[in-house]
């Protein structure tokens, strides 16, 4: 059926999905008369929207109407669920649903039950998680494949440090990449990435590998690039957390008296055992009671600033206070 429901946190990535189904559907000279934008903030949208796909297209392509930011597959009125049973099974064949949304669906929900049965496509764009290197790289590649850029293996690492998981700039960087290398086929060189991409310098899996060393100098330097950055501050912590659950599972691992690579990477959910060794040695200094300590300050630094706290001075206030919690050891080794 010519429904579709896209949802997620990945603004940019769902546009470019609209983008690509609005142009495969509608023709660009009747696209005044064929497309139709309804947000959640007019009166009635989603049974105008219904009534709007029954009508058939104009001219040449077809028809798209869209509920921008629909909470349809959260909360849908008995009318509303009523009118959408009636609706989905017989809008004309050149007429097309889109709902958007960033919120999850509701799946215990008769609204959700029933787009997803009939959806031809019930999609999620969600963000890669920060600290999962290895699908930020991946991503980098494919962009990279699809855009017409040639990157080295260090090359894509470098750019994923960079843009972490922030699609539209991973977007933008790499179509100035493309741009530069115009007149070139050999993969584009580090100095020029690092010249060209914003970023490059400092980001927020750096931040971590310092408060881990209990610098704090050097943290609240990183910590100032990111905010001067417009780096969120949830973003920020969100990877600091699960950086240290990461750190945090290795070395119960180890403690537990673990050696074999795979063991460990299934344990602290890593696709590639190779980094465990690595892992390893980040942890090697810092006790397991330390770890524990981090996680429950960073999980409050998350609270406060969703409870709308200063970042910046929240951000500085706990940074200062964790790279405490990691020279604790250091300093009596000393």
């Amino acid at each position: 059926m010519p429904i579709y429901v896209y949802w997620g946190e990945d603004d940019f990535a769902m546009e470019k999905a609209v983008a690509t189904l609005r142009d495969r559907i509608l023709d660009p000279l009747w696209i005044s008369f064929n497309y139709t934008i309804l947000s959640p903030d007019q009166p009635d949208a989603a049974i105008a929207g219904l009534n709007q796909v029954m009508t058939p297209a104009f001219g040449a392509g077809g028809r798209l109407v869209w509920l921008v930011n629909s909470t349809l597959c959260q909360h849908c009125p008995e009318n509303i669920l009523a009118e959408l049973t009636r609706t989905l099974s017989v809008i004309p064949d050149n007429s097309w649903l889109l709902l958007t949304s960033r919120n999850k669906p509701d799946e215990r929900i008769k609204s959700t039950k029933l787009l997803k049965k009939c959806a031809s496509e019930f999609r999620e764009f969600s963000l890669i998680p920060p600290w999962k290197t290895e699908l930020l790289v991946q991503s980098v590649n494919q962009v990279a494949e699809t855009v017409g850029v040639k990157l080295t293996s260090r090359g894509a690492e470098l750019l994923a440090e960079a843009v972490g998981n922030d699609t539209r700039l991973l977007y933008n960087e790499m179509e100035k990449l493309r741009l530069y290398t115009t007149n070139t086929t050999k993969p584009l060189d580090i100095d020029t990435i690092t010249q060209l991409v914003r970023n490059t310098t400092q980001n927020s899996l750096q931040l971590a590998a310092a408060i881990r060393m209990g610098d704090t100098p050097k943290a609240l330097s990183i910590l100032a690039d990111l905010i001067n950055a417009a780096e969120p501050g949830l973003r920020i912590v969100a990877t600091l957390i699960g950086q240290f659950r990461t750190w945090l599972l290795v070395k119960i691992a180890m403690e537990n008296g673990e050696r074999n690579p795979q063991a460990i990477a299934q344990v602290a959910e890593i696709n590639n055992p190779k980094r465990i060794y690595f892992l390893q040695q980040e942890v090697k200094l810092l006790s397991l009671e330390q770890l524990i300590c981090c996680l429950p300050l960073l999980l409050q630094l998350e609270v406060s600033l969703k409870q709308g706290s200063p970042e910046v001075s929240a951000l500085q206030t706990k940074v200062i206070e964790i790279c405490q919690v990691c020279q604790v050891r250091r300093h009596s080794q000393g």
